[in-house]
């Protein structure tokens, strides 16, 4: 049974009333699943269109049907009622019931009503929960809700004060927070209709709930609106709110700290006037409050605080925010890491706050935020760790705990983040000298060996070509990174293959085959026309049985090899007619066509012949070329052969191609069963080679 059913009141005289009513008990609200939802707010709406007057009868039944409509709203996201209550015609009737009924005819203003109160706050919450849905909020606007909940703001200076009036004043602020939410206009209407100064009042009232529903229609009402922010504080809201900042109630704190925030947000003056107020300390504390919001709402306010000036920036750390940021960075929760390395990387913007917090432990958590795949997360991570490692005193430590190394490997969602990290890269890569370089030589010689590890491979990136000598050959840097070429861990293995490949980029070492040989001074050449030609030919070479004509005195010059044949005492130096074996006439020609013109194209399909000729004939210009043409065809499955051709023929740049082809290529040929066997067997050489080139520097 209904509850108005239970208590004696005056019936309505209006039989559609009655009808209505009947209605509502005996289908609605007896068995709602029976009907529509649309069906249900139809009933509920003309209940309100029908019964606005001090009746108790017609108070008691309003009452059910803005709770009803109250219910339906809750629920809405399932079924869409929020919609459809609007679309129904509710909310200009519930902004009707926003003011207090009218009386009837000699009624007694004192005598006690139905519901006192209880109508005006059901209607102000369920206007609240419709402006949820932002294309709402301007049709309630227009409707003239707000200066009925402004009015119901001041309802307490009445001299009512009763958990009614109380609950009607926290509807009302609700409603105006939802209903300016994400919305400039409204914003400025409910300034325009004077609702900021008792919102500012109502921060002092009695009760705890109130303040909280004040303070958060006052935050939404601050952000990203000048002109509320300069009112709410000249209404000397200030000091209330940082009185609240300081108490045990953790909604109140948190809608203190969420206002004052939304205050000072691109508000230069009003931030000053903030932390004149004494709002500093206070916020600092909120770092280690039992609510995460309030903690994530209290590193975002230090954050803006920092950007003020240097001595502020200053003054947060020396009033004990570092360790609970740092702390933060710790969380399970998203929001409160982000937040705290946005604080953390506006402090780190002065040199003494760089070596605080990476002192009290910052450098490692920061650098975890960067496997997050939360993009903001990361990019706030990266910017606090770039303003770390501007610090010499820091960049020992960054490496020491593998940064280099994260920042190498990361895969970083936003290209500002990219772009930050490769900022970072480039000044460590500048703090590389002096007492930084001494710090870290001192690690790779003295700690252990995982840090001795990081600190060579961090070098092999970041240090300047003048110093790879004094690093990698003078203190052993090469000799961990070939350990590592040979590590159980295939991942250590691949950094060692990439610190390598970044050795031999800076010095060149192993890419003397990536351009042919310069060609030897143009006048000791008899030229193109001579190849071959019997004019003034003094020797023959029998090849394939046919006959090739050339010229002593060209050859002498050419190499060691034809001079020892001519002038030594070699049947060869008075012959007319030399016989040249297993020798093609295509391999022989072209290395003759080296020797009068000193360049020579050469196909792959000739070049492994024509090397074996200039290796025995000592045309060292010529095997370059050779090794040169070979190297482009470098590849996965001959590698292996390739090598051992170049240890054949003595071929030093196209063994150093295969070195580099070998390290270049880790995480495509790690996974062949061949692979460790053979870094294992050249390891020697790329010791060597390595060993060479750098001390050349």
């Amino acid at each position: 049974m209904a509850d108005d059913d239970r208590r004696p009141h005056e019936q309505p005289s209006n039989s559609a009333r009655r009808s209505v009513k009947r209605k509502l008990n005996d289908d609605f609200v007896v068995d709602r699943r029976s009907v529509s939802p649309e069906d249900v707010i139809r009933a509920h709406v003309e209940v309100l269109q029908r019964c606005f007057d001090s009746v108790d009868a017609d108070r008691v039944l309003v009452k059910r049907s803005v709770d009803g409509l109250c219910e339906l709203a809750k629920d809405g996201w399932s079924f869409d009622n929020v919609n459809l209550i609007v679309e129904s015609g509710a909310v200009p009737v519930l902004v009707q019931y926003l003011q207090e009924p009218q009386l009837m005819p000699n009624e007694d203003v004192t005598r006690f009503r139905p519901y006192e109160h209880e109508v005006e706050k059901g209607c102000a919450f369920t206007l609240g929960l419709l402006a949820i849905k932002p294309e709402h909020q301007q049709r309630i606007v227009d409707s003239g809700a707000l200066p009925h909940l402004v009015a119901m703001l001041k309802r307490h200076k009445s001299g009512q004060n009763s958990r009614a009036v109380n609950g009607v004043i926290r509807k009302a602020a609700d409603a105006i927070t939802n209903l300016a939410h994400e919305n400039g206009n409204i914003k400025t209407l409910v300034r325009v209709e004077g609702g900021i100064p008792p919102l500012v009042e109502l921060l002092e009232f009695a009760d705890m709930k109130v303040q909280r529903a004040a303070a958060g229609a006052l935050r939404t009402l601050a952000f990203k609106n000048d002109e509320n922010k300069t009112q709410i504080v000249g209404c000397n809201a200030l000091p209330t709110l940082v009185l609240m900042l300081q108490s045990e109630d953790v909604g109140l704190h948190f809608e203190a700290v969420g206002v004052i925030g939304n205050l000072v947000h691109s508000s230069p003056n009003i931030k000053k006037e903030v932390l004149l107020a004494g709002a500093l300390q206070p916020v600092i504390e909120l770092l280690s409050s039992t609510c995460s919001e309030s903690q994530r709402e209290a590193a975002l306010l230090l954050g803006q605080f920092a950007a003020a000036d240097t001595d502020c920036k200053v003054h947060i750390v020396q009033r004990g925010a570092v360790g609970p940021l740092i702390e933060m960075l710790q969380s399970s929760e998203a929001q409160l890491k982000e937040m705290s390395a946005f604080a953390l990387g506006r402090l780190a913007q002065d040199t003494h706050n760089q070596a605080g917090i990476a002192h009290g432990g910052g450098i490692a958590p920061l650098l975890k935020l960067l496997d997050s795949r939360n993009g903001t997360l990361q990019h706030n991570g990266a910017f606090a760790l770039y303003g770390l490692v501007d610090n010499e005193d820091n960049v020992a430590d960054f490496i020491r705990v593998g940064g280099v190394q994260k920042l190498l490997d990361g895969d970083f969602i936003l290209q500002p983040t990219r772009d930050c990290v490769a900022k970072m890269l480039k000044r460590l890569e500048e703090k590389i000298q002096g007492r930084v370089l001494r710090r870290l030589l001192y690690l790779m010689l003295n700690a252990d060996k995982i840090i001795q590890r990081r600190v060579s491979l961090a070098l092999a990136h970041l240090c300047s070509p003048s110093d790879q000598k004094t690093i990698f050959v003078d203190n052993n840097g090469i000799e961990l990174l070939l350990e590592l070429l040979e590590s159980v861990h295939s991942k250590l293995r691949g950094y060692a293959c990439a610190a390598l490949c970044k050795l031999a980029e800076k010095t060149s070492s192993l890419s003397s085959v990536d351009a042919g040989p310069s060609s030897p001074i143009s006048q000791v050449y008899l030229g193109e026309q001579y190849v071959n030609n019997p004019t003034l030919s003094d020797i023959t070479f029998l090849i394939e049985g046919k006959r090739f004509y050339a010229h002593r005195i060209c050859l002498l010059a050419s190499s060691d090899a034809f001079r020892a044949m001519f002038d030594g005492g070699y049947r060869e130096k008075d012959a007319k007619d030399i016989n040249i074996p297993n020798i093609s006439w295509e391999t022989f020609e072209l290395m003759m066509r080296y020797i009068y013109t000193g360049s020579v194209e050469i196909s792959s399909r000739v070049a492994h012949d024509l090397l074996k000729a200039a290796d025995q004939y000592l045309l060292d210009g010529l095997k370059r070329l050779c090794e040169y043409t070979i190297a482009q065809d470098i590849t996965a499955d001959n590698v292996e052969l390739m090598y051992d051709l170049s240890e054949a023929f003595n071929a030093v740049s196209l063994r150093n191609a295969c070195i580099l082809f070998v390290l270049e290529h880790f995480h495509k040929l790690d996974p062949e069963p061949w692979y460790g066997s053979l870094v294992h067997r050249i390891l020697p050489e790329i010791r060597n080679c390595f060993v060479k080139r750098l001390t050349a520097q």
